[in-house]
């Protein structure tokens, strides 16, 4: 099973230059490599790194594996670009929408991320701690002893596991790596009291099959009063309004995420301590499905669960949530047989 694990770097002033001019050339060179792609029509990453990887490393200086790790980068874009196409995300053939992505190469920021292997990053992790280094290669040659610090459960994470795949990224003046790591995954528990029902919402963002209600008001107040001061904000247009809208950009992002792992840790607990499975409603698509009213509509979508509640209020949720205990039944038998489609997701 594969986990990523984020670790921040601690960039001496040149350091942080180096880094900050690799991301840029890589960022410069896959805009220029998606403006051929979209021109030549040549998609498959085989065809591409034929026809284009020596100009590639001509044009921009880059090394060997960076080189084929830009090529990979755009032309995985171009392929998820295609996947959303095809399943209609950017419109119906022959809209103005999709006219105009067709029509546009992909265009990569500046500072976006950029991803390295084992060729271009190595990592010197010591013992134990929270501390280590790294060391990779940059635009300014290569970079060694570059300071890296993580959470201690995160640094013997990367100690004991494989590392794979490791995205470079710079966000508000900080840098953070994302590695990939192989860990072992959990063998499947067979459930031995039935399942524990999970009904998703908004007035209550889950309602447990046992009575169990986690209101949503707190996070509700929180969202409204971080709407009210950010339209303040963006009314004053100064500079300091701009930095502090900029700073607390991801604050409530980080404060909804609190929420969502206290809520289901309660409920795994719960479900581990009785012996039961989960079985949770699925909702993909509800987007697409709901009509709401506009002041509604920011509710929605700025919802914190990647499975979005229904607009429920009081005691429904509740006999919701046994009806979806109902079902997790049948769907195991579902989940166990190969090729099954089931239409509630039992785990």
């Amino acid at each position: 099973m594969k986990q990523v694990v984020q670790v921040r770097l601690l960039p001496t002033p040149e350091q942080a230059s180096a880094l900050t001019s690799t991301l840029h050339t890589c960022n410069l060179a896959a805009s220029w490599l998606s403006e051929q792609i979209h021109t030549c029509r040549v998609h498959r990453k085989f065809d591409v790194q034929k026809r284009f990887y020596t100009e590639l490393r001509e044009r921009f200086g880059l090394a060997a594996q960076p080189a084929i790790r830009v090529i990979g980068k755009v032309a995985d874009a171009y392929t998820t670009l295609r996947a959303n196409l095809q399943a209609g995300n950017y419109g119906p053939p022959g809209s103005n929408r999709r006219r105009k992505v067709e029509g546009t190469a992909i265009v990569f920021r500046p500072d976006a991320g950029q991803a390295f292997d084992a060729r271009c990053l190595s990592w010197q992790l010591g013992d134990a701690g929270r501390e280590g280094a790294v060391s990779l290669w940059t635009t300014a040659g290569r970079l060694k002893g570059v300071r890296a610090v993580g959470e201690p459960r995160q640094m013997a994470q990367l100690r004991g596991s494989q590392i794979g795949e490791t995205d470079l990224i710079h966000r508000d003046g900080m840098w953070f790596l994302y590695a990939t790591v192989d860990v072992p995954e959990s063998a499947l528990t067979q459930p031995v009291n039935g399942f524990l029902g999970v009904d998703l919402g908004i007035v209550n963002i889950a309602t447990t099959s046992d009575g169990d209600r986690m209101s949503g008001a707190r996070l509700s107040r929180y969202r409204k009063r971080q709407q009210r001061i950010r339209r303040r904000l963006q009314a004053k247009k100064t500079s300091s309004a701009r930095r502090l809208l900029k700073k607390r950009r991801r604050k409530e992002q980080r404060f909804a995420t609190d929420v969502n792992h206290q809520i289901s840790k309660r409920i795994v607990a719960e479900a581990e301590r009785t012996g039961r499975g989960i079985a949770v409603e699925q909702l993909t698509g509800i987007r697409d499905r709901v009509r709401l009213r506009k002041p509604q509509r920011a509710t929605l979508h700025s919802w914190a669960f990647a499975q979005l509640g229904h607009f429920l209020v009081g005691h429904a949720d509740h006999n919701a949530a046994h009806n979806i205990a109902a079902r997790g039944e049948v769907c195991w038998g579902e989940v166990m047989r190969p090729h099954a489609a089931p239409t509630l997701a039992a785990s």
